[in-house]
């Protein structure tokens, strides 16, 4: 059973908001530090950024036009603490607390992202799709439900009928869909929004990505502070996600699907 939901979704869309303001500041800074909360809904986006690089708003501003429309930003900047940015100054060490758990993602979840993404290419509005066994369930908005039944003639499409979506219906906060961002994959804080310093990041990304070579979980726990993370040192882990986010254009962009 799993539920997959599109870059439209008004969480995936404050998820996108956050991923996009740290895109702007590794632009700044080659290894900056940053935290992103986003709270977006109803005409209304609330962005608090803690950075150790300089941000303009108006980048920020930008971002959130282009990514939620016509909304009004509400945007704050602040330092990081300056605790917290004594923990790297000797050397990039774990940033956060954390527990960790990569799983192979399942035939199923495959094939529900595939559906997912096949379905958001003609239909690029607010949508959420569910599979469970045999069982298809396919909400998506803006979509006339006789036109996705001809395509899944066996799904359960919109069971209440048509409807729009959105921001001006439904509010979105980041990382509030990591189920459908990892799968099966536990994590005790949030993917989106954060340096690749912060273990929520860097060893979520690892733990995933050795969960689909090695066929088998993979548990991690780390204290911040640390200078390896599971007999591997955390430079590497690090350098093994800034290679994924990369290979994927940014951070916006792992926040429009997750990890797959």
């Amino acid at each position: 059973m799993f539920e997959k939901v599109n870059p439209s979704h008004p969480d995936k869309q404050a998820d996108r908001i956050a991923g996009a303001v740290v895109d702007l500041a590794y632009r700044a800074a080659p290894d900056p530090r940053i935290a992103v909360e986003v709270l977006l809904g109803h005409g209304q986006c609330h962005v608090m950024i803690e950075t150790s690089v300089s941000l303009d708003r108006a980048p920020v501003l930008g971002a959130i036009r282009r990514i939620a429309g016509n909304v009004r930003g509400d945007v704050v900047i602040v330092p990081q603490d300056v605790h917290l940015s004594q923990n790297q100054k000797d050397g990039l060490r774990c940033g956060d607390n954390g527990i960790f758990r990569g799983m192979p993602l399942t035939a199923e979840q495959k094939s529900l992202s595939q559906i997912a993404r096949r379905i958001y290419r003609e239909y690029p509005s607010d949508g959420k799709y569910i599979m469970d066994g045999n069982r298809l369930i396919i909400c998506q908005s803006n979509a006339p439900t006789e036109a996705l039944r001809l395509q899944f003639p066996h799904a359960e499409i919109n069971p209440l009928g048509d409807w729009t979506g959105g921001t001006d219906v439904d509010t979105g906060a980041a990382n509030r869909k990591l189920g459908s961002d990892m799968a099966d994959s536990v994590t005790g804080g949030g993917l989106h929004g954060k340096d690749l310093s912060k273990a929520d990041v860097s060893v979520n990304i690892y733990a995933f990505m050795k969960a689909q070579r090695t066929r088998a979980p993979v548990e991690l726990c780390c204290a911040i502070g640390d200078e390896a993370v599971g007999g591997v040192p955390y430079r590497e882990i690090v350098a093994e996600a800034k290679t994924f986010i990369d290979a994927i254009g940014g951070f916006e962009k792992l926040a429009e699907w997750g990890l797959f």
